[in-house]
């Protein structure tokens, strides 16, 4: 089965990956591609599409995995190649969304697929789920069959898998988030250091656990952004209050300036990035 990634980015490649274990061809777009993503590319032996275009037309199953702001952007992109195969959108966006660009591609002789990645980076087995739903999601399991990255079915209905994505990641960066906007007010009222003190009596690593937690999230705090307001529209449209994600996506673009930072920044570091925009004297 030949099947195209769009794109191998760190956890796009690790999807491709699995999918190659698993007996797939597996091509990428080159063109308009960094070289780190080449690089990766190579490393795994991806077979190389110069153009969109020439990807559809080897690939009778893409699969998109993107940052959310681009996932309608690039699904379009896939129906002006003419692309008449299996469209599996494993984007981090609100299922209403997702059924929108369903409908649109269905419409344009699209076969669709909602797909919803849960966990880090596929490198082991048992840590990170594709869930899929939709009336041909049961064709898209064969290409991982092998592992390491889990498949689950989550019935015929588009918007399924990409609402538990949504609900997973509510808790996981949402909570990450909160955790951040906890430390910056105290660190702005003056009583962090009492605050970690009761945390330590209550549990002696947990102050670090906090920080480490929120320190290994910040290079990687661009991607949240647009994740936390789809999540924003996902309760919204459910009919629960949408403020709490739309927040944590202001405090993840003020951690934005981290982007894959090396070496990891420092508690003081974030506290001051936390700290910009808040007309606060400092």
């Amino acid at each position: 089965m030949r099947i195209g990634i769009l794109h191998p980015g760190e956890m796009g490649i690790s999807i491709a990956a699995s999918a190659k274990n698993s007996g797939c061809d597996v091509y990428w777009a080159s063109e308009g591609r960094r070289p780190v993503t080449r690089e990766r590319a190579e490393q795994f032996g991806l077979h190389e599409a110069r153009t969109l275009k020439e990807l559809c037309e080897h690939c009778p199953i893409v699969i998109s995995v993107c940052p959310p702001h681009a996932a309608e952007a690039l699904a379009k992109e896939v129906v002006r190649a003419g692309f008449h195969g299996l469209y599996v959108e494993a984007n981090a966006i609100a299922p209403q969304r997702t059924i929108q660009i369903g409908e649109a591609m269905m419409k344009a002789d699209v076969s669709f697929v909602d797909g919803g990645i849960v966990g880090l980076p596929a490198w082991k087995t048992n840590t990170t789920c594709l869930y899929l739903s939709g009336p041909r999601a049961q064709e898209v399991v064969p290409c991982f069959s092998a592992g390491p990255l889990d498949v689950k079915v989550l019935g015929d209905e588009i918007g399924k898998a990409s609402a538990l994505k949504m609900c997973y990641a509510a808790n996981t960066k949402g909570a990450a988030a909160l955790l951040a906007g906890i430390l910056a007010t105290a660190e702005s009222l003056g009583v962090r250091e009492a605050l970690f003190d009761r945390w330590r009596g209550e549990d002696p690593a947990l102050p670090d656990q906090i920080f480490k937690r929120i320190q290994a999230t910040a290079p990687k705090a661009w991607r949240f952004v647009g994740e936390m307001k789809e999540i924003s529209r996902t309760f919204t449209e459910a009919g629960a209050p949408g403020e709490f994600h739309q927040a944590a996506a202001e405090i993840y673009g003020r951690l934005a300036q981290f982007k894959d930072a090396k070496p990891l920044p420092t508690l003081e570091q974030i506290l001051e990035a936390l700290s910009k925009n808040s007309g606060k004297e400092r």
